[in-house]
């Protein structure tokens, strides 16, 4: 899950780990502090939100503005209209997976594309 405000990550990461301690909860963040991926927060240049709690999670993936964004425009070619942090936790995704030999893993898509539907990106020629 993206680290925004951190409820999220902090309340899902806590209740899933109650249920299943040898789940493996990770923290998606900008690479940056001068991202594009709006609702996300790159923490060591950040406020950190009161309710952030870093024992939750056992590891923490950073994901470039670029990334995200062109895993959104992959994922609208497929009729899955994404926001930015949607794309940065799928990015993160996808790396897990790549990584793995078995198991599973879940992403948290916290928004859709509606907001951003006038951004230049979505031109043919971005």
């Amino acid at each position: 899950a993206g680290i925004g405000t951190s409820g999220t990550l902090v309340g899902s990461a806590r209740r899933l780990r109650e249920l299943n301690p040898s789940l493996t909860a990770v923290a998606v963040q900008p690479d940056s502090p001068l991202h594009a991926l709006e609702g996300l927060k790159h923490l060591p240049s950040a406020m950190t939100p009161p309710i952030y709690d870093p024992s939750v999670h056992q590891r923490t993936l950073e994901v470039a503005s670029e990334e995200a964004i062109d895993m959104v425009k992959r994922q609208a070619r497929r009729g899955l209209l994404l926001g930015w942090s949607a794309g940065a936790a799928l990015v993160a995704a996808e790396r897990l997976a790549r990584g793995l030999t078995h198991g599973v893993v879940v992403a948290i898509l916290p928004d859709g594309a509606e907001r951003y539907l006038s951004e230049p990106m979505w031109r043919d020629d971005a």
